[in-house]
């Protein structure tokens, strides 16, 4: 396991751990006015996070349901009964077993005094959400650290992929700072505007284009 904390400016903080299945990431997000936090993606057991059974999070934001993003929910609700969860309304964890917050796309939700702004992304996976505040975003298995996520699962659509990467995310400010959802690159996390450099499937003209990088990609790994 290994953290890192960034604290980005006066209103909250970022603590990311990795580990899980496979260099997975799952982040604490503190409003520092308020102390509130919440836990995105249930990659890890809740002792990795350095949770005590009285620090509880105030929800768990879900950016997927593929099982190494959620893995650890059912202890999340052991340690915490009735621990919220958001995500996508068509979600497997929306079930009347779980506190389920359904998220809408352009949707805010409060945590403290921040606002996040959920945008679904389908592509990778058909009930990908990506949280966005201020200057950062959480993007799952979306965008990586120098490429976009895969499309070669059941759930997946490569067109879905294309139109979430260049028409949601890539029209964000360079400057804004992605987190994905493993540790796939030489850096943890990245702008948009540097990924964009670095990354052949983020440089395509169109839909086309895009399809046939993903496919050389797929041929060449």
């Amino acid at each position: 396991m290994r953290k890192n904390i960034n604290k980005l400016n006066s209103t909250f903080s970022i603590q990311s751990y990795e580990g899980g299945y496979d260099k997975n990431f799952s982040y604490i997000l503190t409003c520092l006015k308020t102390s509130e936090f919440i836990i995105i993606d249930a990659s890890l057991h809740p002792s990795i996070l350095e949770l005590s059974q009285e620090n509880k999070p105030s929800a768990i934001f879900i950016t997927h349901s593929h099982n190494d993003h959620v893995r650890h929910i059912k202890s999340f609700n052991d340690r915490y009964p009735g621990i919220q969860i958001v995500g996508h309304p068509e979600s497997k964890l929306n079930t009347s077993e779980n506190n389920y917050f359904p998220s809408m796309h352009n949707s805010t939700v409060k945590v403290g005094k921040l606002n996040i702004k959920t945008f679904h992304t389908p592509g990778h996976y058909f009930d990908s959400i990506c949280f966005y505040l201020e200057n950062i975003i959480f993007t799952g298995d979306t965008m990586f650290v120098g490429r976009t996520g895969r499309t070669v699962s059941n759930g997946s659509n490569v067109e879905d992929l294309y139109n979430s990467i260049y028409k949601t995310i890539l029209t964000l400010p360079k400057s804004t700072i992605i987190y994905p959802g493993h540790n796939y690159g030489k850096v943890p996390s990245i702008s948009i505007g540097k990924n964009i450099k670095i990354s052949p499937l983020l440089q395509a003209s169109d839909k086309n284009d895009f399809e046939n990088r993903m496919k050389a990609y797929e041929k060449n790994r």
